[in-house]
């Protein structure tokens, strides 16, 4: 995942790894565009870790955070999905477009 978001590097995105946002830490966070990317695994898949994903992407879009999720499998095997995904909420706030 880092290595597609550092390719949007060029276009003015500047994503962070593991960055604290109040009572929580995002995976991936844009802070300026307010853009949030998270990759999940299997402990998300329990009842605590959906409720627990719930109230965490309810208090980050109170901050007016947008929230990607994306489960491990999705970017190990659809890359392009997950590109094209993150790319499509990012266009607002890249420099240019992707082509």
């Amino acid at each position: 995942m880092w290595s597609m978001l550092r390719d949007l590097r060029p276009y003015g995105a500047r994503f962070r790894r593991e960055t604290p946002i109040g009572p929580y830490i995002a995976d991936f966070a844009w802070l300026s565009a307010r853009l949030i990317v998270e990759v999940d695994g299997d402990s998300h898949e329990s009842d605590i870790g959906r409720s627990h994903d719930l109230r965490r992407d309810a208090f980050l879009k109170s901050q007016g955070f947008t929230v990607l999720r994306f489960e491990n499998a999705q970017v190990l095997e659809r890359p392009d999905f997950v590109f094209l995904t993150v790319e499509r909420h990012a266009s607002p706030f890249l420099k240019r477009e992707l082509k």
